[in-house]
């Protein structure tokens, strides 16, 4: 049997197959945490990536926002080739790596906005093919802010990149906001019928707001969403996508507890507490609340030489 992602040393996640990154995911009842940062931007420490940092701090899972495959950029790492940035990154911080890839026709403004869409974000057979050559454990297929997402675009590429990955890498989809679809905005970020749409689409994890994120996703609703997501045979990931990672300890706590409590199996914060990570109290807070000190004490210090 797979040991759960919390009790695993670096080694032994090298060594995971698909399945068995699923299952250790699983395994963990609730207690995985995942930490989304910006690479293209200046790491809050200067010459440490903010991948390293969130690793550092106890996260189980680095998701790469806005990291553009064909072009490949992270911020305070070592010199290295850019197409081994992933493979670098999985090697420094001993943890799953995940990238954002988004169905998206055109952009969030021009090229000196931080959401503009670029070639290598989208999420195509191609993109998703080359991310796996560079080592990518999971591909969410999402939207950014005002990039104009909408959940049936969703679907049709997570079609495409099941064809093209599915058998080697994790999909996840979903959304943490409307992703400038107004009609999805709110309680109508996700259905339960989306849900079960993402299952047939072969998605393995759905992705969803957390409980006090976006208005109306209420503790009732996102248990109805984590529900059908599990009567599917799939994982629930929650997430704070709102900065709202920037908010005090207490907040969240507060949404860490209504997560667990809802019954997500991964916890998501998200990357613009500061630009391109969260608070770091805040993951460390996070991980506290869902796991206990012990272990987001023990996740913070084991080497990733073991």
């Amino acid at each position: 049997m797979t040991r759960r992602l919390t009790g695993c040393s670096a080694s032994e996640v090298a060594g995971f197959t698909k399945g068995e990154k699923l299952q250790s995911l699983a395994g963990c009842e609730g207690r995985a945490m995942t930490a989304e940062t910006i690479g293209s931007v200046a790491p809050l420490l200067g010459d440490v990536s903010n991948a390293e940092l969130a690793s550092a701090l106890g996260a189980d899972i680095v998701l790469l926002n806005l990291s553009d495959i064909l072009h490949s950029e992270i911020e305070g790492l070592p010199e290295h080739a850019p197409e081994d940035t992933i493979r670098f990154v999985k090697k420094l911080t001993g943890r799953l790596i995940g990238i954002n890839l988004e169905p998206a026709a055109g952009g969030a403004g021009g090229a000196d906005n931080i959401w503009h869409m670029t070639e290598g974000r989208r999420a195509t057979a191609e993109n998703a093919r080359h991310a796996l050559d560079m080592g990518v454990d999971l591909i969410v297929v999402t939207g950014n802010p005002g990039i104009g997402v909408s959940n049936e675009d969703i679907c049709t590429a997570l079609k495409e990149l099941s064809s093209a990955v599915g058998k080697d890498v994790i999909l996840v989809a979903g959304k943490m906001h409307a992703s400038g679809v107004l009609s999805e905005s709110g309680r109508g970020v996700l259905t339960p019928e989306e849900v079960c749409a993402f299952a047939e689409a072969d998605a393995d994890i759905t992705l969803m707001p957390a409980p006090g994120t976006v208005p109306g996703m209420t503790e009732e609703v996102v248990a109805e969403l984590v529900q059908e997501t599990h009567a599917q045979g799939k994982l629930a990931l929650s997430s704070i996508g709102t900065s709202q990672e920037g908010a005090d300890v207490q907040t969240i706590r507060s949404i860490a507890l209504m997560s667990k409590m809802v019954g997500v199996d991964i916890h998501h914060i998200g990357d613009s507490g500061y630009t391109g990570i969260a608070v770091p109290e805040n993951i460390i807070a996070y991980s506290e609340t869902i796991c206990g000190r012990r272990y987001t004490l023990r996740s913070m210090a084991r080497s990733r030489l073991r």
